[in-house]
């Protein structure tokens, strides 16, 4: 069986072997010299945020948690909004020109090459209901499609549309103080008795400041969920 890695066009070629017949196995869509560009966030990330540790000052972690978690902790605006994040990989420049091809430049198909990995976490993360981050209807006019959900159907999990997204400039164009200090940018749909006591698992490409993924979990958590976490593809 054979097919092309989908960032350089190599050929790939899997082997079938009985174990695979019997165990069938979502293989990755990129080749070895792409998988191996990546890197997975390991065992030492911030417990809240999932950033890798090596990047920070041991001054800026306390008990396995980033001076950035902290600091929105003890903001009162936003403690106790998004209970965690999980994020696969870490944001180094071979991962910042594939998400750019796939949300940018509308390279739909780069989708397929998180789908083993993001598969294996939606297993193991508890969660009632699945929430893709929307666009607003500019910005997914703007691109075709929202990279958030194409990333959880390509691993054949349904989301819930339960939010919308005002129209703002785009967040990568945002400093970190006009992100935080930014008004709400979601708005809850008429599914508040959807929401009541469930424990939501929002999915998202990068984790950058965490602001947008904090904002959707504040809207949701108002609304009654008892629990919201995220996944995502990236940690920035």
């Amino acid at each position: 069986m054979s097919n092309y890695c989908l960032y350089c066009d190599t050929l790939l070629i899997n082997e079938m072997d009985w174990i695979k017949l019997i165990f069938p196995k979502k293989e990755s869509p990129l080749c070895q010299e792409c998988r191996e560009k990546l890197e997975p966030i390991s065992d030492d990330y911030c417990k809240v945020c999932s950033r890798p540790l090596k990047e920070i000052k041991p001054k800026f972690v306390e008990q396995r948690t980033c001076i950035d978690c902290i600091r929105w902790e003890q903001d009162p605006r936003w403690k106790g909004t998004l209970d965690k994040n999980v994020s696969i990989y870490a944001y180094n420049p071979f991962l910042k020109e594939l998400i750019a091809r796939f949300k940018f430049r509308g390279d739909y198909e780069l989708a397929k090459a998180f789908s083993p990995e993001i598969s294996a976490k939606l297993k193991i993360l508890e969660h009632d209901l699945l929430v893709a981050i929307p666009l607003s209807d500019e910005r997914l006019k703007e691109r075709g499609f929202n990279q958030s959900e194409a990333l959880a159907r390509e691993t054949g999990f349904v989301t819930w549309d339960l939010l919308i997204r005002t129209h703002s400039e785009k967040q990568s164009k945002k400093s970190r103080e006009e992100r935080l200090s930014q008004r709400q940018i979601f708005q809850l749909k008429n599914v508040a008795n959807i929401i009541q006591g469930k424990n939501i698992l929002l999915i998202d490409d990068i984790y950058t400041t965490g602001s947008t993924l904090r904002q959707a979990a504040k809207m949701l958590k108002q609304t009654g969920a008892k629990q919201v976490q995220s996944l995502t593809v990236a940690r920035g």
